[in-house]
């Protein structure tokens, strides 16, 4: 077991965190990643969805990800 902590981002509406989280979880693994990136990838992505309101527009690109991911 680890523990992937959260990245911390001013939170605007999470309504669909848990969905971004799980798409990008299947992306990066199905691109290849290990699995700690892989949910270290998804965690960003759920970060950056909750940026902003509403539910499908604001799943984020794979570039607002990695600008988290990155830690830019």
């Amino acid at each position: 077991a680890t523990h992937v902590p959260a990245v911390p981002v001013d939170v605007v509406d999470s309504t669909a965190a848990g969905d971004a989280f799980t798409a990008a979880l299947a992306v990066a693994w199905g691109e290849g990643r290990d699995l700690a990136e892989a949910v270290r990838w998804a965690a960003a992505a759920g970060a950056a969805c909750v940026r902003k309101l509403g539910a499908s527009v604001a799943l984020p690109r794979r570039a607002e990800i990695d600008e988290l991911f990155l830690g830019g």
